[in-house]
């Protein structure tokens, strides 16, 4: 250990030595037993899944209470949030996108709590179009999507109240900015596409019955809007059929307004397709894909002909052709063949561009409507790619690129003549060549090579003392590539180490990578994680005392599991808004869709005995010493509900067995994280890297030398 390091830690243990030890609020405990194939199963703490109670929220608030007390004596919080928003402070903007006369792009000047959407018209000076920060005092209403009529003249946007899923579509005209008709409410889990300029179509669920943050809501429909008419008169297009439910339909028109398509599906991997010609509406629908076997879609039509993105029989999926009289998988043919990447795809200006995931970076090549190769993208550095996409006719398209030290820059391409320029850069307070990445891959427990991508400081020096965050995901066919975030930025700048291995589970090696951290295979997962967390202590980046874990959602799981597997390996736990309780996820919302990676515990008895075996709340052991322990969630998640986290901080306080401390940071009029303001994104993540560095022995600022 280096010697300033080491004052450092004899200081603050001699401090923490002195202090009482936290005194957790009371959390009663309540006989609940659930039988799962003749297997009791206890459940004290089931009180907290009402949401709605006044018990839970005074929970809720004692919980609070002390997590924020513990947070007050860290002298250095401040200085974390200081750094935080001084660095946040730069302008940020999005990729452009032309809508009608207009090029739309979103902006937000450094810290206001969301980006502001902006149009601009030719040479003219951009003009504010949409202001989020305006729809709520508080900033906790923001805006959740936006979508354009062909001719860019009229638009629907949804917001999005207190974080959650749920939401509002209100219609405006895109000249004079006037609010046309009556908002509709109830919506979620929808995007809206147009009929013309008359109507659009939009996805939704009855509303439920009791809490609507966490009743189950399993039986989507996708309905179609007449503008001028009441939303009680929107016709039901498809769904609502109570002997073939769907938990997630979408509706999507082609651009040339001849076709509507709908995906439906009940997981979050695999779909049925089926097609309506809208010229032609009593012939009905058809189906295209009439199973849920594989991930299909439709990206472009050619009057007749389709174009369609797909997995079936093609893990890393390929773009086929077909023809709307015989859309079935029989006619297909391929235009872009499937290769040993894994394949994004965009269009714009009458080009198809492929973007390969090749180790979790990306490569980018244009192709023509005929398959033919036109040329390979040339990228600024080793990084992830975003964008190509636009009109059939625009002359222009637009491309993000950026990477774990690299801020996010757009560039603009001529796709006829291959021209690429940098179209905006961000001024900001932070030094890309001071930085690196450095990608390794390591083996797993069963020998299966895994990237992982280590960021930190140029010059650092391997001598395991360095503070360290690992980062992971690995489930839902979701990639992990290379992005920049400041909070990461503030963290790198403290002189800590960030490391993301891309785990089984993900999509970053296609179909079979997914399947194999699924069901009866999640430990593969976790067993990756722990690998990279053995591969960062051997090569000495780090040690135990300095590694902190950390992941959201999927990944909650993800750092609940492992810390309850393997505790001794981390000093630190950051659980975020988690799916931890494994017994019960299906019963919430929409969770029964994540059945396809998880299975359920009413699937079968092996599948149940598989699940209690990892599920975070069913195996905190009452002698086991746990890492310090800051679980995270907000109160109105009604994606995974706080139940979740709830249960989990309550049975690890009672059964913590070592002097980490566990605690429970409970944001409130929050979701599961999309449209948080940036206020409290900051006060956030000042709190959770604060917690990190005091539990790993920093009396200050690891970046801060201290003479010994």
């Amino acid at each position: 250990m280096r010697p300033y390091l080491f004052l450092i830690f004899v200081a603050l243990v001699s401090s923490c030595a002195k202090k009482s030890p936290i005194m957790y609020p009371e959390t009663k405990k309540e006989i609940v037993i659930d039988s799962f194939f003749g297997q009791a199963v206890e459940d004290p703490y089931r009180w907290l899944e009402d949401d709605r109670s006044a018990e839970t929220e005074d929970w809720v608030t004692r919980q609070n209470a002390v997590t924020f007390d513990y947070l007050d004596q860290i002298d250095y919080r401040s200085e974390l949030e200081e750094s935080l928003t001084k660095l946040w402070n730069y302008e940020k903007r999005s990729t452009p996108f032309v809508e009608g006369d207009y090029t739309y792009f979103y902006k937000n000047d450094g810290l206001q709590n969301h980006y502001v959407l902006y149009r601009q018209k030719g040479e003219a000076a951009p003009e504010v179009f949409l202001d989020p920060n305006a729809f709520s005092e508080d900033g906790t209403t923001s805006l959740a999507g936006v979508r354009f009529t062909k001719d860019g003249s009229r638009l629907a946007y949804l917001i999005s109240e207190g974080g959650s899923d749920w939401r509002k579509i209100i219609v405006m005209e895109a000249a004079s900015k006037n609010i046309i008709e009556d908002t509709l409410v109830n919506v979620k889990f929808s995007s809206v596409s147009w009929r013309g300029n008359k109507g659009f179509y939009y996805s939704s669920y009855d509303k439920p019955e009791g809490s609507e943050l966490s009743a189950k809501t399993d039986q989507h429909k996708l309905y179609y809007h007449k503008l001028g008419t009441p939303q009680a008169q929107d016709e039901v297009i498809f769904g609502g059929n109570p002997k073939e439910k769907h938990r997630y339909i979408g509706g999507y028109v082609s651009d040339d307004q001849r076709y509507l398509f709908i995906s439906a599906s009940n997981t979050t991997s695999g779909n049925k397709l089926f097609m309506m010609d809208l010229e032609n509406p009593k012939a009905g629908i058809k189906p295209i894909v009439n199973h849920e076997d594989s991930d299909t879609y439709v990206l472009e039509t050619e009057k007749d002909k389709l174009f369609l993105v797909t997995n079936l029989n093609a893990p890393n999926k390929k773009l086929v052709t077909t023809y709307a009289d015989r859309p079935t998988p029989n006619y297909w043919r391929d235009l872009i063949p499937e290769t040993e990447n894994v394949l994004s795809i965009s269009n714009g200006s009458n080009y198809f561009f492929a973007e390969y995931m090749i180790d979790a970076l990306s490569k980018v090549y244009q192709y023509d409507y005929d398959g033919k190769l036109v040329r390979e993208i040339k990228l600024p550095a080793a990084g992830s790619a975003g964008g190509f996409s636009g009109k059939i006719d625009q002359e222009t398209l637009y491309y993000s690129f950026s990477n774990y030290h690299t801020p996010s820059s757009s560039f603009a391409l001529n796709p006829k003549t291959g021209e690429t320029s940098q179209y905006w850069t961000p001024e900001i307070d932070f030094d890309a060549n001071d930085f690196e990445s450095k990608q390794v891959f390591y083996s797993s427990k069963d020998g299966t090579k895994v990237p992982m991508m280590i960021t930190y400081r140029k010059g650092l020096e391997l001598t395991g003392d360095n503070p360290t965050i690992l980062y992971g995901y690995g489930g839902f066919n979701i990639s992990l590539t290379p992005s920049f975030s400041i909070t990461n930025a503030v963290w790198l700048m403290q002189g800590g180490v960030y490391a993301v291995p891309n785990l089984r589970g993900g999509g970053e090696y296609g179909k079979e990578w997914h399947d194999a951290g699924t069901q009866m295979k999640k430990q593969n997962v976790f067993d990756d994680f722990i690998a990279a967390a053995e591969y960062l202590i051997e090569n000495k980046y780090t040690s135990p005392e300095y590694l902190a874990i950390r992941g959201g959602s999927n990944g909650g799981l993800l750092v609940g599991a492992c810390m309850t597997q393997r505790p001794e390996l981390f000093k630190v736990a950051l659980p975020a808004v988690g799916v931890l309780d494994m017994l019960r996820y299906h019963t919430f919302t929409a969770g029964a869709g994540w059945s396809y990676d998880y299975g359920t515990a009413n699937q079968s008895e092996e599948m149940f005995a598989y699940l209690k075996g990892y599920s975070p709340v069913h195996n905190v052991d009452a002698n086991t010493p746990y890492p310090a322990t800051l679980v995270t969630t907000g109160d109105h998640d009604d994606r995974v509900v706080p139940a979740h986290s709830f249960k989990f901080a309550a049975q690890l306080q009672a059964n913590q067995s070592g002097q980490n401390p566990v605690l429970i940071r409970i944001e409130t009029d929050a979701g599961h994280g999309a449209g948080t303001p940036v206020n409290k994104t900051i006060e956030q993540y000042a709190d959770i890297f604060a917690f990190t560095l005091y539990n790993m022995g920093f009396k200050v600022l690891p970046n801060k030398k201290v003479k010994g």
